[in-house]
C-alpha cells in the first residue's frame, strides 16, 4: 500500500485530504480544527514512513493561489482600512522582533546554535519563508530544518486555541471594535414634513454613511423614481437605502419615519436582483453603468458572497455581484439583459486575470532585495503573490484585463489552495518530528518554540483587545496574519462564517509580518 501512495503522489494528496477533513469535523468542546487536520493526517502519513511526503510544488501551487485568492478578495477593501489598522500593523511588527529577541535569548541560556535558533523562530511562528531564508544563508545545514519541524506543531495548535479563546471571549463579552465590516444596509420610507427645500443629491452624504434615495411619492398619490434634482416637499414620502445611522440622520433632517412602505407598492415601479455576467462591467464602477441614462433603473444594492453593500457611484463590482435595481416593471427584463444575469458569471475563475496575476506575483517574490547586514532577501512564494493580489484586486481592471474575481470562485481557490500546502507542510515534518522529540535537546526545543508562541499569541490578543481596541472577529484574523498560519486562518473563517473581518484582518498584518520573519530568521542566523 505504502508503495502504491508513494508512486501515485496525486493518490496520496487525495487519501491525505479526505482523511483530514473528515477529522477535522470532529469536535472537542465545541473546538475543531477543520482544515488544519489535514496538516496533521500529513504529519501521520509521513511520520509513518518518510516516503508518504507530497512533492514541493504542490505545496507551492497551493502557497501561491491561497495567498494570491486573498490578497484579490480583500484588496478593494484593505487599503481603505489602513488608517485604522496602523495600530494592528505597529503591533504586529513590534511583537515579532520581540519574539525574535527572545528566541536569541533562548538560544542563548539552552546553547542552541544560530542555526537552531532560526528554525525554532521560524517554527514557532509557523513560517516556511523565513526557514527557507535561514537555509539558503547557512548553505542548506540540517539544524534549522529540524527545530522548525519540531516547533511548527506547537506554533499551528497554540494559535489555533488563542484565535478560539479570542471569539469565545467576543462572544461572551463584546466590545468596541474599529469593525471594518460594512454596516446593516436597511430600507425606510421617510414622511417629508419639514420644508428644506434641498434636492436628492444634497442629502445623499451624511456623517453617518451614504443613502441612496430610490423612489418617491408626490402628493397626488403617484410614485415615480428620483433622481439627483429631485426636490422632496411636505407632504411627500420617500424611500431611503443606507445604514441605519444614516437614514436616522436623514430622517430627522426630512420629517419622521412614515407608516406606510413603498417597496410593497410594486405596480408600476419594481425591483430585483440581476447577476452581473457581462463581462465589459467587470471592474467597472457602479457608475458607468449608465443605468439611470439608459433604462431608467437606480442600483441600490450590492450583494457579494453573504454581505450587502450600498451600491453607490463609485463601488467597484466584481464578476459575480448581485445587484438590486429599482427601475419600472417593463424596463426590468432590459436591464438584466444589460447586465447579463447569468449564474455562470459566479463560478468563473478569469482565467486570463488569474494566471497574469499569480505570475507577476511569484515573480515580484523571487525579486531579491539588499538588507544591510543580512545580504539579498527575497520576499518567496507567498509574501509575493499576497501583496501583488492586494494592488491588482484594488485595482480592479487594467483596459480590457479584469483582476477581481468573483467572490464564490475566490473563495473555492482559497480553499483548495490551503489544503494543498497543508498536506504538503505536515508531510516534511513526520520523521523529523519522531527522531527529535526522543532526544533531551529535542524537548528543549519543543519547549522553547512553545514559550515562543504562547508570548506572541498573548501579546496580540492582550493588547490588541485592551489597548488598540480590536476584538472579535478581526482579532482573530490579525492573529492568523501575524502567525502568516492559513490553518489559523481557515479555523476563524469556518467558526464566524466567513465573517469579512476575519480576511481584512489577515490581510492587513500579513504582509509586514511575513517581511519581519524572514528577515529575522537570517538575522539569528548571525547570532
Amino acid at each position: 500500500m505504502v508503495d502504491l501512495l508513494v508512486e501515485r503522489p496525486i493518490l496520496l494528496l487525495f487519501v491525505i485530504m479526505a482523511i483530514g477533513t473528515a477529522a477535522g469535523q470532529l469536535k472537542f468542546r465545541g473546538l475543531s480544527l477543520g482544515p488544519a487536520a489535514v496538516l496533521f493526517a500529513a504529519l501521520a502519513f509521513s511520520a509513518y514512513d518518510e516516503a508518504l511526503a507530497l512533492p514541493e510544488v504542490l505545496g507551492t501551487f497551493g502557497l501561491a493561489i491561497f495567498a494570491y485568492a486573498v490578497g484579490v478578495t480583500a484588496g478593494p477593501s484593505f487599503f481603505s482600512s489602513l488608517r485604522a489598522g496602523a495600530g494592528p500593523v505597529g503591533l504586529v511588527f513590534v511583537t515579532l522582533v520581540g519574539c525574535g529577541m527572545l528566541t536569541w535569548l533562548l538560544a542563548t541560556v539552552l546553547g542552541f546554535d544560530a542555526g537552531t535558533a532560526a528554525g525554532l523562530y521560524a517554527g514557532a511562528n509557523t513560517n516556511t519563508p523565513g526557514l527557507a531564508a535561514a537555509l539558503v544563508r547557512l548553505n542548506g545545514a540540517p539544524e534549522p530544518t529540524v527545530a522548525y519541524s519540531l516547533t511548527y506543531i506547537g506554533g499551528v495548535v497554540v494559535m489555533l486555541v488563542s484565535a478560539g479563546a479570542v471569539l469565545r471571549s467576543a462572544a461572551k463579552n463584546p466590545t468596541p471594535d474599529d469593525s471594518t465590516l460594512p454596516p446593516t444596509i436597511m430600507n425606510s420610507t421617510i414622511e417629508v414634513t419639514h420644508d428644506n427645500v434641498m434636492q436628492v443629491r444634497e442629502l445623499t452624504h451624511t456623517p453617518h454613511g451614504r443613502v441612496i434615495f430610490s423612489r418617491y411619492q408626490h402628493l397626488d398619490g403617484e410614485i415615480r423614481m428620483t433622481d439627483g434634482s429631485t426636490v422632496l416637499r411636505p407632504g411627500d414620502r420617500v424611500l431611503a437605502i443606507g445604514p441605519d445611522a444614516a437614514l436616522a440622520h436623514v430622517t430627522k433632517q426630512l420629517g419622521r419615519v412614515s407608516d406606510l412602505q413603498l417597496e410593497q407598492d410594486r405596480s408600476e415601479l419594481d425591483f430585483r436582483r440581476i447577476v452581473l455576467s457581462e463581462k465589459r462591467f467587470y471592474g467597472r464602477t457602479v457608475a458607468d453603468l449608465h443605468l439611470w441614462e439608459r433604462l431608467g433603473g437606480r442600483p441600490t444594492r450590492v450583494r457579494r458572497g453573504d454581505q450587502d453593500f450600498l451600491a453607490t457611484d463609485d463601488f467597484v463590482l466584481q464578476a459575480g455581484d448581485r445587484i438590486r435595481v429599482a427601475a419600472p416593471r417593463e424596463q426590468l427584463p432590459r436591464v438584466a439583459a444589460y447586465l447579463g444575469d447569468s449564474d455562470h458569471g459566479t463560478s468563473d475563475i478569469n482565467p486570463l486575470g488569474l494566471a497574469l496575476g499569480l505570475a507577476i506575483g511569484l515573480a515580484f517574490g523571487a525579486i531579491p532585495f539588499h538588507v544591510p547586514g543580512l545580504g539579498s532577501l527575497e520576499l518567496g512564494q507567498a509574501a509575493g503573490p499576497l501583496i501583488v493580489g492586494l494592488l491588482l484586486g484594488r485595482l480592479g481592471r487594467s483596459g480590457p484585463v479584469v483582476w477581481t474575481l468573483p467572490h464564490q470562485a475566490a473563495e473555492t481557490l482559497t480553499q483548495v489552495g490551503l489544503l494543498l500546502f497543508l498536506a504538503y507542510a505536515g508531510g516534511r515534518a513526520g520523521s523529523a518530528f519522531i527522531d527529535a522529540i526522543s532526544s533531551p535537546l529535542g524537548l528543549q526545543i519543543v519547549l522553547a518554540g512553545l514559550l515562543v508562541t504562547l508570548v506572541h499569541a498573548l501579546a496580540l490578543a492582550v493588547v490588541g483587545r485592551r489597548v488598540i481596541q480590536v476584538a472579535g472577529a478581526r482579532l482573530a484574523g490579525i492573529i492568523a496574519g501575524s502567525q502568516t498560519q492559513p490553518a489559523v486562518l481557515a479555523y476563524a473563517n469556518e467558526s464566524t462564517g466567513f465573517d469579512q473581518r476575519v480576511a481584512l484582518g489577515y490581510a492587513l498584518v500579513y504582509p509586514v509580518a511575513m517581511v519581519t520573519k524572514i528577515v529575522v530568521a537570517q538575522a539569528l542566523t548571525l547570532m
